[in-house]
């Protein structure tokens, strides 16, 4: 593996810690598919042990940071330059179905900006990772986004609004525009491994709108060092507002105005 440094050590460890108990917790879900009560509060107790893991090892390694984390929300450090923004269990829906397909993410704020980012595929065992200035890589391997420039030839990923939530109307209109200038769009349901595969060239471009900052940090350093762009959809902070949209340089623009209906 290239030379990491102590803060990625940190949150590389973390990651892979929180996951063996993942991973664990994982393997019960086929036989609680059957059960009338379903795995859905055992999934639960899996993201809550997964964050108390990660929390515990970045506080102890760190003391001081802050945190912005999906269950325990934002907990203020004596260190106010430095924010961890952890999902300890993007993928939840696919978890609790028995879905392969979740990871670990872990990005790194300083001073406001978004400067290390850590998705782990837990059941593949892919550790994505990168460093403001360093580059991205999947394990050992550099990572580039992928170099297609026509919307014909493009892959797409997004993510469907949760029932409950707003906007599936706007989502459906947005979907049938990039539907119609692209090769495909797919819906995997780990918005942090949707970035990390644009990152990796596996797709050349997402968006989703109504996303919280911890889906999103770690996978949009990873685009960012693999020399892709991300952004917000209407031109806000995407960390505020949740709108994402990623892709190469040449490809961003293309997307947007699909998105967006321009």
């Amino acid at each position: 593996m290239p030379q990491t440094s102590p803060t990625l050590n940190v949150m590389i460890a973390a990651a892979r810690k929180a996951a063996r108990g993942l991973s664990r917790d994982f393997g019960e879900i086929e036989n609680l598919q059957v059960s009338r009560k379903g795995p859905s509060d055992f999934a639960s107790t899996a993201d809550l042990k997964a964050e108390k893991t990660i929390y515990e090892e970045l506080a102890k390694a760190r003391p001081g940071y802050g945190f912005l984390m999906e269950e325990r929300g934002a907990v203020d450090g004596t260190d106010k330059s430095h924010r961890w923004i952890v999902d300890p269990l993007d993928g939840t829906s696919n978890f609790l179905h028995g879905i392969p397909h979740f990871a670990v993410s872990i990005g790194l704020e300083r001073e406001g900006v978004l400067v290390a980012g850590v998705v782990y595929n837990v059941v593949r065992d892919e550790l994505f990772w990168a460093e403001k200035g360093a580059g991205a890589y999947l394990n050992d391997r550099r990572l580039r986004v992928a170099a297609r420039t026509d919307m014909r030839d493009a892959l797409i990923a997004t993510g469907t609004p949760f029932h409950g939530k707003p906007g599936h109307s706007v989502f459906l209109r947005e979907v049938e525009r990039v539907i119609a200038q692209t090769a495909g769009v797919r819906r995997f349901g780990a918005a942090s491994l949707d970035l990390a595969y644009v990152a990796a060239g596996r797709f050349d471009g997402f968006w989703e709108r109504g996303l919280s900052a911890w889906d999103v940090s770690a996978g949009a350093v990873l685009v960012r060092e693999a020399g892709g762009f991300v952004k917000e959809i209407d031109g806000g902070d995407f960390l505020q507002t949740g709108a994402v949209i990623a892709a190469n340089d040449r490809l961003l623009p293309l997307l947007t105005k699909a998105v967006r209906g321009d």
